[in-house]
């Protein structure tokens, strides 16, 4: 029988036959890094979760070294200072804080307490701009809005009323209130947040504590702990 004479496929039909091949490759690919990452997958494919902020979180869900925090409902906050509140848990920690503290003779002075997401926003970006920062730089020292422990109504920046001039400075740390608070301040709940070469890479910031007297603030920052255990 004489053999048949082969049609030469057109290049076209090769060409359209060798992508399909390639789409098919890419496709398993995909499939099989979703299957075997898919939540850094997922944090890689959505976008920012800060507008006008071009960083990703991590894995762990941190953005520039900081966890995700959400805004305390209003009903849960309570007035500790003129202008300044606090989760009713941390804010009756706060006071009976102070009170022992006065009763040693030191004046703890509350310099910042809960601060809204919208707050927050702007002490980030508009000093941000202010100071000619990038965000990595500007996030060692401040947290992005939404990222913020502040935000919680559980945080509190302390100073010493006897040395104003440290206030919100690593100088603090050479206080009498800085000294009592490392003495006694487990006693109350409250514990420094960002100390020397924390995990988080958030710079030295003695002056901000966080309270951790209940089992919701504990749950809230539990992957902050888990992370200095790590």
């Amino acid at each position: 029988m004489a053999e048949r004479a082969r049609v030469p496929v057109p290049v076209w039909q090769q060409l359209l036959s060798r992508l399909g091949l390639l789409a098919l490759v890419v496709s398993l690919a995909g499939l099989g890094l979703l299957l075997l990452f898919p939540r850094s997958l997922r944090l890689w494919l959505s976008p920012p979760p800060v507008e006008g902020l071009d960083a990703r979180t991590t894995a762990d869900g941190r953005l520039l070294g900081h966890f995700p925090y959400g805004e305390a409902s209003p009903e849960t906050l309570v007035e500790v200072a003129p202008g300044q509140a606090l989760h009713r848990d941390a804010a009756q920690a706060l006071l009976g804080m102070q009170r022992a503290a006065a009763a040693d003779g030191v004046q703890l002075v509350l310099l910042s307490a809960f601060r809204p997401v919208a707050l927050q926003k702007e002490l980030f970006f508009d000093v941000k701009s202010e100071r000619n920062q990038s965000a990595r730089e500007r996030a060692q020292v401040s947290a992005p809005p939404g990222f913020s422990e502040h935000s919680t109504g559980y945080a509190v920046d302390l100073g010493d009323a006897l040395a104003p001039q440290s206030h919100l400075s690593v100088s603090f740390e050479r206080t009498a209130a800085f000294a009592w608070l490392e003495a006694n301040a487990a006693r109350h709940h409250f514990i420094l947040s960002f100390p020397p070469g924390n995990a988080q890479g958030v710079s030295y910031e003695p002056w901000h504590w966080r309270f951790e007297g209940s089992a919701d603030a504990l749950q809230l920052f539990e992957a902050a702990h888990r992370l200095e255990r790590d």
